[in-house]
């Protein structure tokens, strides 16, 4: 009986002491960490509740897509189409985020081009994005539209049809042992519907402003470290910002602004080699891009590893109306919401740089907030707009923002104050079972 005894109680504090173990382990039940690229570089790390779709390559019906996130891949000279039901009343935003294997081959030329017709054929909105000078694989994104306006086209409820057409890229490429043209991307979709307006807005976008850099942020440098992708993207307010860049990687950045806002961000890429080291043209990237996906600017900047370099970001206040201009940098500067930075560096530098390239990256936000549209459904509840506690997006954002906000501006702290009190939670609760099943045991051993 005593050893009976014995044998549950022990058993019973092996589980409690497991339970406390698994409570202080980091990570035990978090998000998985994307997988690691060539040289350890991250991969892309797309959106958890992505649901999986193959699109048509011409011929049958395409398969439907919803709001949300859906994954798909795409191969050289190939155009997949995709099935779109849209209303009425809803602006609609469908983004496509090309992802060439970080090191792999590509050509300035290639990319891609997304395009939303109607059943009748009508070009609703359509873009294109690709690698530009420097061919260096990395996140590459943009999308198509149909906006609601008075005496617009594709104002229909009804199908439509969603393409993403693979260009610039030879097929024949895999006999010439041209990887990065052979292979295949992994793509990302995302689905926007944005809710229209109670009233009809001015069609008529505000003019164009040349924005002054504002003073630079003071205070200290913090440390940030950035995203893989638009999901885990790190949130980044007002301040000054230190990170680091591996040859071939890119990082990404994401920033609150509200109506009337605007952006101003420094990229500055430190020393990291000898004087000896050799320039490398159009070595690093800053993309900019909007809440819904489009590609705003790219900057570039040559660089040699001894000599440190800077690149800027200047964004057009934020207003509903810049939808309606045809330029890109205040046209996209068109919602409220997460906008979002991209800093890469080009694969060829991991000859000449000693590790990694320093960044700092100095951000100011310029204006009040301003009243927005009134529209007619929950906006925020569609990934757009500001909420008095930052930008409102869906659970899925808030969650990789409460994960990511910050090794700087106290959102470690915060993050690990919560593991802190479930962690706390559960070794209290151990403990107590510990407790509970000890006694038991002496019990049985009386």
């Amino acid at each position: 009986m005593g050893r009976t005894g014995r044998t549950a109680g022990s058993a019973g504090l092996a589980a409690a002491a497991a339970l406390c173990t698994a409570a202080v382990l980091p990570g035990t039940a978090g998000a998985a960490l994307p997988a690691a690229g060539p040289d350890g570089l991250p991969s892309y790390a797309t959106a958890p509740d992505a649901r999986r779709v193959t699109g048509s390559t011409g011929g049958g019906t395409p398969p439907s897509i919803e709001p949300g996130f859906h994954t798909d891949e795409i191969g050289p000279g190939e155009r997949k189409d995709y099935r779109a039901v849209l209303d009425d009343s809803s602006d609609v935003w469908i983004s496509a985020v090309a992802l060439p294997e970080p090191g792999s081959d590509v050509g300035g030329n290639e990319g891609i081009e997304v395009s939303l017709r109607s059943a009748e054929g009508a070009n609703c909105g359509e873009s294109s994005v690709d690698f530009g000078s420097g061919e260096s694989a990395r996140p590459i994104a943009d999308h198509a539209w149909r906006m609601i306006r008075r005496d617009g086209y594709c104002q229909e409820a009804g199908e439509y049809v969603f393409s993403v057409e693979r260009r610039g890229a030879d097929p024949s490429g895999a006999s010439a042992g041209l990887a990065g043209a052979a292979g295949r991307w992994p793509l990302e979709i995302r689905f926007m519907r944005e809710p229209g307006l109670k009233e009809p807005a001015d069609a008529s976008p505000p003019p164009m402003e040349t924005p002054v850099p504002p003073a630079p942020p003071t205070g200290r440098t913090r440390p940030l470290r950035g995203g893989t992708g638009f999901n885990d993207a790190a949130r980044m307010d007002e301040g000054n910002w230190s990170d680091e860049l591996r040859p071939g990687e890119t990082r990404f950045y994401r920033v609150p602004l509200d109506w009337g806002q605007r952006l101003f961000t420094e990229v500055e890429f430190g020393a990291a080699g000898s004087g000896n080291a050799p320039y490398v043209g159009n070595a690093l990237r800053v993309d900019f891009y909007n809440t819904a996906r489009g590609r705003i600017t790219t900057q570039s900047q040559g660089y040699q590893a001894a000599r440190p370099a800077r690149l800027s970001v200047a964004s057009q206040r934020v207003a509903y109306a810049n939808r309606y201009a045809s330029g890109t940098e205040l046209g996209d500067t068109r919602f409220a919401g997460w906008y979002y930075i991209a800093v890469h560096a080009h694969e060829d530098l991991a000859g000449s740089v000693d590790g990694a390239v320093p960044l700092v990256l100095r951000t100011r936000v310029e204006g009040a907030p301003r009243p927005g549209p009134g529209y007619a459904g929950d906006a925020a509840r569609e990934g757009f707009g500001v909420a008095a506690d930052g930008p409102v997006s869906t659970a899925r954002e808030r969650s990789a923002a409460a994960r990511e906000a910050g090794a700087g501006s106290g959102g470690t702290l915060r993050v690990v104050g919560w593991a802190g009190i479930g962690t706390g939670v559960a070794l209290l609760a151990g403990l107590g079972l510990w407790t509970v099943l000890a006694r038991r045991g002496a019990a049985r051993a009386r």
